[in-house]
């Protein structure tokens, strides 16, 4: 088996790091974070100007016509230079199932602008079961809430996957339609996480976009581009360790020459080696259109456990530098924990996982 990735693979994650290394600085960080706004809107503009933002959207659309696989060496990269964007709210959350459910005009009206950078998506998949969603004529109506929505306060539309009459559906919604309040809830990274309410919102017909498993769909990809951009940040927080280990000196030698230090190293590559594995083992079966959801939940597990451990060791080897807050890693142990939540921590997917395993045998996850 080659687990290389190809020539051009490796160009798009060589390309897209060349951009990110050179707009997300850390004074750009600093400044971002002073204004409040959780959005580099030029390093957007940049990966919209090199046609990143549509790696995994046809060409007919303005994209380059790849996938997922390659959507997740984009989230890596962002991972490693946190940058503040709503790259994987907008790419993976939602112009992928635009793109493999949604009708031609619904393609037609968002993919292009997603491409260029001009429009902001969002979805809110923990909600199908808050949700009461019926059909109404030739419209749905929606009541009850939906949490932890991302990027919200920027997003032209949010997905919405909801049951009406036993069939599983996505609804296409405004966020700035009748009905519709949202509250914001800062979190440790700066980025606002939004609750989003309905009350007796109408959605119009056309806004649905449907397919057989399109829920299990959408979720798979999303727990996998989740895993990608925390492989992307444990691998930076790593990389920043073992550079300051090797120059920080105490009890005149470096504190890397401290067999408990190494150790400590060694417990997080392995980690981290094992969690990358994980990932784009399940990013391969998703881009190929193999089963793959126990892969994902495979990959979520790695990312919450792994993530968690790394982000907490590479803080911790730094001593108190590591809560300098003029000094990098801090911002890669809250992103590492602030995946983990958004992932649903590791406990239970291990308890969903052994269950199934219980129930169905060493087969895919049903």
């Amino acid at each position: 088996m080659d687990f290389n990735f190809t020539e051009e693979q490796t160009a798009i994650r060589e390309l897209a790091r060349e951009i990110l290394e050179k707009e997300v600085s850390q004074e750009r960080l600093k400044e971002i974070e002073k204004q409040g706004d959780f959005f580099d809107r030029a390093s957007w503009a940049a990966l919209a100007e090199s046609n990143l933002l549509g790696l995994a959207i046809a060409e007919e659309h303005g994209g380059m016509g790849m996938g997922f696989l390659e959507l997740c060496l984009l989230l890596g990269e962002l991972g490693r230079a946190v940058a503040p964007t709503p790259a994987f709210a907008t790419l993976a959350l939602c112009a992928l199932p635009i793109a493999r459910f949604g009708s031609d005009v619904q393609q037609k009206e968002w993919l292009g602008a997603v491409v260029r950078g001009e429009a902001i998506l969002t979805g809110a998949f923990e909600a199908a079961d808050r949700l009461d969603a019926r059909r109404v004529g030739n419209e749905f109506v929606l009541d009850g809430v939906c949490h932890n929505v991302p990027a919200l306060e920027l997003a032209k539309r949010v997905l919405i996957p909801v049951s009406v009459d036993g069939t599983e559906l996505v609804l296409l919604v405004d966020p700035e339609s009748d009905g519709v309040t949202f509250e914001a809830r800062k979190t440790s990274r700066h980025e606002p996480i939004f609750e989003l309410r309905f009350a007796a919102t109408q959605v119009p017909g056309d806004s649905v976009l449907e397919g057989e498993g399109i829920h299990a769909w959408i979720l798979e990809r999303a727990l996998v581009g989740l895993a990608a951009l925390q492989v992307g940040v444990s691998e930076k927080a790593l990389e920043i360790t073992t550079g300051y280990l090797k120059q920080r000196e105490q009890f005149g030698a470096p504190l890397g020459a401290l067999p408990v230090v190494q150790h400590r190293c060694a417990d997080a590559y392995i980690a981290l080696d094992s969690m990358r594995w994980v990932t784009w083992q399940a990013a391969w079966k998703l881009a190929h259109e193999r089963p793959a959801s126990r892969a994902a939940w495979v990959a979520k597990f790695w990312a919450c456990d792994a993530g968690s451990k790394i982000g907490t060791a590479t803080q911790h080897l730094h001593g108190g530098m590591g809560v300098d807050l003029d000094y990098p890693i801090h911002r890669y142990f809250l992103w590492a924990k602030s995946i983990e939540l958004a992932l649903g921590a590791a406990t239970p997917t291990l308890l969903a996982l052994g269950s199934d395993m219980a129930r169905t045998g060493p087969q895919e996850f049903a």
